[in-house]
């Protein structure tokens, strides 16, 4: 139980520190971003957006007593992180910049997966 609470707490906090640093920097137009951003092929004003949502998202999983709240931050943080991967990978961005997508993907899902119970309305395994 206690390596439960380790891996939640700790994917947790990564990745509402990734979420809310980079949605912040989304928000201020933050040029390195805004260069991705072109890179990409998104319109600038995509930023805006991207970011209020992100620290939306990253607020949402730490509050209490929220817990469709959180399934829809968790299924955002999943949406957001799958197309920057897709993104990236479909304008033959280089593979670590596809990788690093997955990898704050792989906490997310850790996050999920290891919440505690009175944060959780939905689990893969079925309670008997």
């Amino acid at each position: 139980m206690k390596l439960k609470s380790t891996l939640y707490w700790a994917s947790t906090l990564l990745v509402v520190l990734v979420f809310t640093a980079t949605g912040i920097l989304n928000l201020m137009g933050n040029n390195h971003i805004l260069t991705d951003i072109l890179h990409l092929g998104f319109p600038t004003y995509i930023m805006k957006i991207l970011g209020f949502w992100k620290v939306g998202a990253a607020i949402s999983i730490l509050l209490p007593k929220t817990v469709r709240l959180k399934e829809w931050a968790y299924a955002g943080m999943l949406f957001d992180l799958s197309g920057a991967a897709f993104s990236r990978m479909s304008i033959g961005d280089p593979a670590q910049m596809i990788i690093i997508p997955l990898l704050i993907m792989g906490l997310v899902v850790i996050s999920w997966i290891s919440r505690p119970e009175s944060k959780s309305g939905f689990s893969i395994v079925p309670k008997i």
